[in-house]
Formats: C-alpha cells, sequence, structure tokens
C-alpha cells in the first residue's frame, strides 16, 4: 500500500523532480543518475513523512537538499539497497523545441550560473511558491527570500537585457 501511495504522490508531482533535475544537470547521464538519487532519497524519508507540511514542500525539501549535496561528493558512493524498484518510477525527458523555446533555454542558461541556492530559489518562484513556503523549504527567513529574490530578478533582467 505504502509503495502504491509514493508512485501516485511521485507520479502526481513529477515535473516537480524534472524541474530540479534540469535546472541543476546539463548532461543527460547525470540528470538521470540525480533523478534516480532523488527518487531514492524520497522513498527513503517517506516514511518519516509527518503530514505537517504539504506533500510538494517535503517533495521540494528533500529532491533540492539532494541536488545540492550531489556535487559536494567526492567519490562515488556505493549502491545503496533499496526497498522499491525505482525502476517502475520514470521522469520523461521532455525535449525542447530550440526555435520555440529559444528564450526558456536561454532563461535556463542564466539560471544554471546562480549558485546552488538562488537556483533553488528561482525554481521555487518559478514554480509559483509563497514566499512562506520557500522559506520553509530552504530554511531561510521570508525577509531573506525576498531579499534573495528581489536580487536575482535584477540579475535576471541584466541578463536579459544584454541578451
Amino acid at each position: 500500500m505504502e509503495k502504491e501511495k509514493f508512485v501516485q504522490i511521485i507520479s502526481e508531482n513529477q515535473n516537480l523532480i524534472f524541474k530540479i533535475c534540469n535546472s541543476y544537470c546539463s548532461d543527460q547521464e547525470i540528470r538521470k543518475d540525480l533523478e534516480q538519487e532523488i527518487l531514492m532519497q524520497l522513498w527513503q524519508s517517506f516514511g518519516k513523512f509527518d503530514g505537517r507540511v504539504k506533500i510538494t514542500t517535503w517533495m521540494y525539501r528533500v529532491a533540492l537538499n539532494t541536488a545540492i549535496s550531489y556535487y559536494r561528493k567526492n567519490s562515488k558512493q556505493s549502491a545503496r539497497k533499496v526497498d522499491l524498484d525505482i525502476s517502475i518510477i520514470s521522469i520523461p525527458d521532455i525535449e525542447y523545441d530550440h526555435q520555440t523555446d529559444e528564450k526558456i533555454l536561454f532563461l535556463y542558461k542564466v539560471i544554471e550560473r546562480l549558485n546552488k541556492m538562488d537556483k533553488a530559489l528561482v525554481l521555487l518562484y518559478l514554480d509559483n511558491q509563497k514566499y512562506s513556503e520557500i522559506s520553509e523549504i530552504l530554511g531561510i527567513s521570508e525577509s531573506n527570500v525576498s531579499t534573495k529574490i528581489s536580487r536575482i530578478k535584477k540579475f535576471l533582467k541584466e541578463q536579459i537585457s544584454n541578451y
């Protein structure tokens, strides 16, 4: 029962995982590895989810923390045993039409230049998360969220106007 509920939650929120993986990895193979790592971390902590926050808040927190720490590891970890065959869950690869989505691709390239915290802030902001949700997910104050988003917007506007 727990596995079915987990698969359903992942299926309903797969775009959340896709956005994070796509924003933190430009290489498709590494993106798939990160996707697997995020799914593994979500599954391993699923039993600890107590419902005090929205499921998407919890998922963002786990996924962003996993993405950020994924690159901090100096050596590959040995394979870990997981009670779920994560091959049954598939986050679709979405290919952009480069001509139609040139501006979106440029925006993602500019976002890639941001540090990991600012990148997480932008992703949450672009996903229409409230400042209070962003604050809770990232563990910073709402005023800090507001200040950082204001600075990021200024940086993005400068980059886009130079484009």
